[in-house]
């Protein structure tokens, strides 16, 4: 098996481990300074599902697709961020070299809205999406460590497609430390790690603390509470779906399990807004926000949690300009 990374961020280092470990041929696209890195001590990860190191020459890693000579892949992972999906689709499709009959791309991004960027490039059975709960942190551009995990991967398709052509990868995944499956109910994942994020990732970057410092205070509760309420009501609005009848039944399971899982972690967000990044706001409150005009749905929550959020971002870039 040949797998192609695209974008060699913190999940996208934690993903080509797994394959590395399963012996996949794996192929890394990232940015300058992570090649560097790469290329001089390897990929290392480390946290809970244990340490593992690959040497420089266990995998190739470039800057841009215009380098790899006429390889293809069975696999491509897009591991952007979410407000690159467009650009990366982009680049992808003006490179079909890459792709024989049988190659699929994966997306492992964060949001909703992310494998709709793509339909105006590819086919729709070629786009798979995954259902990431697993937190990655990467301390040196090639070294990531895996801090926390609520559920396995889950990979399946939103427009209906076969399972089999990607159970090859989720068994690779499997075999290299991080559990992982196929599902024909993608869709209702992704709603519910929706309502999972837009209620932990920017209300624990505002307030700069850990998932479950959030869950310990009435005040962050109810904030997060009327956050999950509004998502629920414009996900039903839109024909859409999740693994829960109501909102009673998601907040027992995110306060009983699912934050619990993951109270250590810290929000993208906020690590984002610390290295002066752009956020994937825009993909997790901000779709909310647009599906909620187009239905006419009040939803003042997640509006001034968004706004805060893109107040801070614009500080951010503001002081990276200046010397």
């Amino acid at each position: 098996m040949r797998a192609l990374i695209y974008g060699g961020g913190a999940v996208g280092l934690g993903l080509a481990s797994c394959l590395l470990k399963s012996k996949v041929q794996v192929y890394i696209i990232a940015r300058e300074k992570t090649v560097r890195s790469l290329q001089k001590d390897g990929l290392l990860r480390t946290g809970i599902f244990g340490k593992y190191h690959a040497g420089p020459s266990k995998f190739n890693c470039n800057t841009s697709l215009s380098e790899l000579d006429r390889q293809t892949f069975d696999y491509i992972l897009l591991c952007t961020k979410s407000f690159d999906s467009y650009q990366a689709a982009k680049d992808l499709n003006e490179h079909k070299s890459l792709f024989s009959k049988r190659t699929k791309v994966v997306l492992f991004q964060n949001g909703w809205g992310n494998a709709e960027a793509l339909t105006s490039f590819f086919d729709k059975e070629t786009i798979y999406t995954a259902r990431v709960i697993t937190g990655f942190q990467r301390h040196k551009p090639n070294e990531v460590e895996i801090t926390v995990h609520a559920d396995s991967i889950h990979i399946g398709s939103l427009f209906g497609a076969g399972l089999s052509v990607v159970q090859d990868l989720a068994e690779a995944m499997n075999k290299g430390g991080i559990p992982c499956q196929t599902t024909n109910q993608i869709g209702k994942d992704i709603w519910a790690k929706m309502l999972y994020n837009c209620a932990l990732n920017p209300l624990g970057a505002i307030l700069d603390v850990p998932y479950g410092m959030l869950a310990e205070h009435e005040s962050t509760r109810n904030i997060m509470n009327v956050i999950v309420e509004e998502v629920f009501a414009v996900m039903k609005k839109a024909g859409y779906e999740t693994h829960w009848e109501s909102v009673k039944d998601f907040l027992e399971v995110f306060y009983g399990k699912l934050v619990p899982d993951t109270a250590e972690h810290k929000s993208s967000t906020l690590q984002d807004l610390m290295a002066k990044k752009p956020t994937e706001i825009d993909a997790l409150n901000g779709a909310v926000i647009r599906l909620a005009e187009k239905f006419d749905i009040p939803v003042p929550c997640n509006s001034i949690i968004y706004n805060i959020i893109k107040f801070i971002e614009a500080q951010a870039f503001k002081a990276k300009l200046i010397p």
